[in-house]
């Protein structure tokens, strides 16, 4: 009896050590690999998320050495387990899942009648192509339909690493193409379909949009109505913009991770980093052509870092450019399209926020668009971070500035 006694006490202090290693680990790390700049919206909160997902992070790692599967796998697990069930109760919605074309979808009706067909929306989650799902977004898919009174598709398109790029594009675009075509089923104008999507899911926005302006003719097609890019990843060419160096090490999106996301997302060669975040991974002359979409001084002054000094490597690596290749098509980076198609995309949404890597990326696609005659409407959060209208609606961990963010694009779509 005391040798079992003995044995428990040996458990009980190994798991109660390595939680306190744990949570060292992950204070340590919080405090001295991130930054909060000055203006940033609720840096204590943002801390605590941002240790909440090295945690998961970690305890993935160590479920991965331990032989009990990926730590992608095992993250997603983790993180599944804590959402909050959502009833559907009282929500004035239908709520059903479905498959679109295969693609599984869930799709949220109004209960009430209505005289007029309603307005549609796609929406494309985000969590760079590798994590994110329909169901850490029902709240906000709820949310958005009962506000603008639509009928939302919140698409469950395949993740990386075990699909590849274009997977996550074919699932929005073939959901999307379902959709355009079945809308009299659900009660839907179909000249008022909008797409919509944050961070990996605003760069298959726009993706999605370049395919059906491009087969519109041939499909007999409807136009869409708009297309809602939130914080928008858009390009691998450059992370040397100024949005890239002014927030490096701001949570939860460092410039590291942005490109860890897209080679994941291109190929999963992680030994071709270094040469991507150096800018080694394209010839000069290729860099130098997309320069005149790329500019730092394309982007507002009030953005810009005074002494910002363009990233063009002079030298390159032959196999490093033949395994990135595919990254400038323009359905992987939008932002690279040409002005021929450019000038064919329906009215834009993008929203901005100051503290993020990508703020730029949208920055520049909006002149891209203006330039091209597609109205704009920017949202731009001044104390905003990657990821914020995630938190609109989070208890504790509720941003203010996510909430108004998450109403003002409620606004832009009732008008749609």
């Amino acid at each position: 009896m005391d040798l079992v006694l003995w044995t428990l006490t040996m458990m009980l202090a190994l798991v109660v050590g390595l939680f306190v290693l744990l949570v060292s680990g992950v204070i340590y790390t919080v405090f001295t690999e991130s930054v909060m700049p000055p203006g940033i919206q609720g840096p204590g909160k943002l801390r605590l998320i941002y240790g909440m997902q090295l945690a998961l992070g970690t305890l993935g790692n160590i479920a991965q050495n331990l032989g009990l599967g990926p730590q992608v796998t095992v993250v997603r697990y983790l993180h599944a387990k804590t959402l909050r069930r959502m009833s559907t109760e009282g929500t004035g919605l239908i709520i059903r899942d479905l498959q679109f074309d295969g693609v599984p979808v869930r799709v949220y009706q109004l209960k009430s009648a209505s005289a007029e067909k309603r307005r549609g929306i796609l929406y494309f989650h985000g969590g760079g192509w590798l994590f994110g799902s329909i169901n850490e977004y029902d709240n906000l898919c709820r949310y958005i339909a009962k506000e603008t009174e639509s009928t939302v598709v919140s698409v469950e398109y395949r993740l990386a690493p075990e699909y590849r790029y274009p997977s996550q594009l074919d699932d929005c675009l073939n959901a999307t193409l379902h959709f355009l075509k079945t809308t009299d089923d659900y009660g839907i104008d179909r000249n008022r379909v909008v797409v919509c999507g944050d961070s990996a899911g605003g760069n298959l926005v726009a993706a999605v949009c370049l395919r059906v302006t491009s087969m519109k003719e041939t499909l007999d097609l409807p136009t869409l109505r708009a297309q809602v890019l939130i914080y928008p990843a858009l390009q691998m060419v450059d992370f040397n913009l100024p949005s890239y160096r002014q927030n490096q090490f701001v949570p939860i999106l460092f410039r590291t991770r942005m490109i860890f996301f897209f080679l994941q997302y291109l190929n999963g060669d992680m030994s071709i980093a270094e040469d991507v975040l150096s800018g080694h991974h394209l010839p000069v002359e290729v860099k130098s052509k997309y320069r005149r979409w790329l500019n730092p001084d394309l982007i507002p002054g009030n953005f810009q870092v005074r002494d910002h000094k363009p990233n063009l490597a002079l030298t390159h690596v032959d196999e490093v450019y033949d395994l990135v290749k595919p990254s400038l098509e323009p359905t992987f980076a939008p932002l690279l399209a040409s002005d021929a198609a450019i000038s064919k995309l329906p009215p834009a949404y993008i929203l901005t926020c100051e503290f993020d890597v990508l703020r730029d990326d949208g920055l520049l696609f909006k002149k891209r668009l203006e330039d091209n005659g597609i109205p704009v409407s920017l949202y731009h959060i001044q104390d905003g971070f990657h990821g914020i209208i995630s938190f609109f609606d989070n208890g504790y961990l509720t941003f203010s500035s996510g909430k108004q963010a998450v109403d003002n694009i409620v606004s832009f779509l009732r008008d749609m």
